[in-house]
C-alpha cells in the first residue's frame, strides 16, 4: 500500500462502534446467571487493537459517552497501543452493550445486543476528525457502521468520498449483521462500498446471501471481483480456511488448527493479519498471517487479540504445533 501524502501517517485508521461486552460463564444461561465477564468489543476496534499489538501505528475514531463506561473503553484502547485522540466524547447518548451466551452442540452461541441510540449510532460527519482519518496509509471501514443509523450510513459515504479525493486506500469488510438490518437492505446500501474499496473482505456466506456469489471459494471470489475494483479480495470460509484473489490470481490458505475458546472476533483478527501483510507489500503473506491470527483469536477469551509479532511468526512457523520450546 502506498503511504498517505500526509506527514507521519498512521498505518491504519478505523472508524466504528465499540461496545461493552458482557459474557456469561461457559455452561450458564443469560437469564439465570449471577456473573458476567466484562470486555470491550467491536469489529473496527478489534482490528485496531490486533494491529497495534503487532507494532503498527493505528488510530480509532468514534463517539463515546462522557461517562465511566466511555472512559473504560478509552483506557483499554490506550493500554493496547491504539491512538484515540480523534474520539469524540459526548454528553448525550449511551454506551452500546452486547451479551454473549456461550454454548456447545447442539446449541449455538447467542449474541444479544443492547445498542440502540448509542453515542456511536448518533455520530454525524461533524463528529469525525477528518484530518486524522485521512492521515493514514489505509482506512478500514465495515458494513456494521452504516447499519447503525442513517447518520452513520452518511458518515461511511462521506469517508469514501473524502478518501477518494485524497487518494487514500480503503479496506472494507462487508461484515453483515442480520440483527441490524435485512439482507436486502444491506446489499443495496453496501454495494457502493464494495465497488469503491481497494481491499475487500467478505465471508463466504455473506457473498452468497447479499450478492448471489455461489460455488467454490475461487468461483465466489471471481464473482465478487465483478462487483468491485479492489485489487485484493479476501474470502473467509470458516474452519476450511480463506481465499485471496489478488489481481486475478487465486490463492488458498487452509485454517490453522485451534482449540476453540471463543469464536467472537476471529474474523476481525483475520482482517488485521491480512492488512499486516498488505502493509508489508505482500498480500499472500497477509493471507497467511490472517489465518494464523484468526487461530490465535479463537484460542483466547474476548474479542481482543492479545498477541505479539513473535507469537504470530511462531504460529506460522510451527504450522499448528502445540509445544514451543
Amino acid at each position: 500500500m502506498a503511504p498517505s501524502a500526509h506527514s507521519n501517517p498512521f498505518d491504519v485508521t478505523s472508524l466504528g462502534e465499540i461496545m461493552v461486552r458482557l459474557s456469561v460463564p461457559n455452561g450458564e444461561r443469560l437469564d439465570d446467571t449471577e456473573r458476567l465477564d466484562v470486555e470491550i468489543g467491536g469489529a473496527e476496534g478489534n482490528l485496531s487493537i490486533a494491529l497495534a499489538r503487532l507494532g503498527r501505528r493505528v488510530s480509532w475514531l468514534s463517539s463515546l459517552p462522557a461517562n465511566p463506561l466511555g472512559e473504560y473503553v478509552l483506557r483499554t484502547l490506550r493500554a493496547d497501543g491504539v491512538d484515540v485522540s480523534g474520539v469524540r466524547r459526548t454528553p448525550s447518548g449511551r454506551m452500546g452493550l452486547y451479551f454473549i451466551e456461550y454454548a456447545t452442540a447442539p446449541r449455538s452461541i447467542t449474541v444479544t445486543y443492547d445498542r440502540a441510540d448509542s453515542a456511536a449510532a448518533r455520530m454525524t460527519s461533524a463528529d469525525v476528525d477528518w484530518d486524522i482519518l485521512l492521515n493514514s496509509r489505509i482506512i478500514h471501514l465495515t458494513g456494521i457502521t452504516p447499519a447503525l443509523s442513517p447518520s452513520c450510513l452518511e458518515v461511511t459515504r462521506e469517508s469514501f468520498r473524502r478518501a477518494v479525493a485524497q487518494n487514500v486506500p480503503i479496506s472494507f469488510d462487508v461484515n453483515f449483521r442480520g440483527k441490524l438490518w435485512s439482507a436486502k437492505a444491506a446489499a443495496a446500501s453496501l454495494r457502493p462500498f464494495v465497488e469503491g474499496a481497494q481491499v475487500l473482505f467478505c465471508k463466504s456466506a455473506d457473498a452468497e446471501l447479499l450478492f448471489g456469489c455461489t460455488g467454490s471459494p475461487e468461483e465466489r471470489l471471481r464473482k465478487l471481483s465483478k462487483l468491485t475494483g479492489a485489487a485484493s479480495i479476501f474470502l473467509t470460509c470458516g474452519e476450511a480456511g480463506a481465499g485471496l484473489l489478488e489481481r486475478g490470481e487465486f490463492h488458498w490458505q487452509p485454517a490453522v488448527p485451534a482449540a476453540v475458546v471463543d469464536r467472537i472476533g476471529s474474523g476481525d483478527a483475520f482482517a488485521a493479519g491480512a492488512l499486516h501483510g498488505l502493509l508489508d507489500g505482500d498480500p499472500r503473506l497477509g493471507l497467511q498471517r490472517g489465518a494464523a491470527l484468526a487461530s490465535i483469536a479463537l484460542s483466547q477469551h474476548g474479542d481482543r487479540v492479545l498477541t505479539s509479532p513473535q507469537e504470530l511468526d511462531s504460529v506460522i512457523a510451527r504450522g499448528g504445533s502445540d509445544v514451543s520450546r
